[in-house]
């Protein structure tokens, strides 16, 4: 009988970070693999902003391959973190770059003074 069943959300530990997905150890037999298509329901341009390696998350099974002591997983719509914040994701606002164009003259100045008095 299989340890893991489709379904199970599980615990392990990032081994690995590649381009197209992380690897995670789950315990003395078994390894799994979080395809990078996987890893959220948006676009994902880089897999470390989601994990880094050593850490600890929750996965969901998604495929067993008994034969080989292998999951297919996924962190897709699970609070996946452990004991970490979640990342916020930047909202670009419609004004977009406008606001640093007006602001940075004004910040420059104000850094120019502030050192001149050093």
């Amino acid at each position: 009988m299989a340890k893991y069943k489709v379904g199970d959300i599980i615990t392990g530990c990032v081994t690995g970070i590649e381009k197209y997905g992380i690897f995670v150890n789950l315990d003395e037999f078994y390894t799994g693999l979080i395809h990078i298509s996987e890893v959220s329901n948006l676009f994902v341009r880089d897999v470390n902003d989601y994990v880094e390696i050593g850490q600890t998350i929750k996965c969901k099974v998604i495929d067993v391959i008994d034969e080989e002591n292998h999951l297919k997983l996924s962190i897709k719509d699970i609070d996946y973190q452990i004991g970490k914040k979640k990342l916020k994701k930047v909202e670009e606002t419609e004004h977009g770059f406008e606001t640093l164009e007006k602001m940075l003259p004004k910040w420059e100045e104000e850094k120019l003074k502030e050192l001149q008095e050093k």
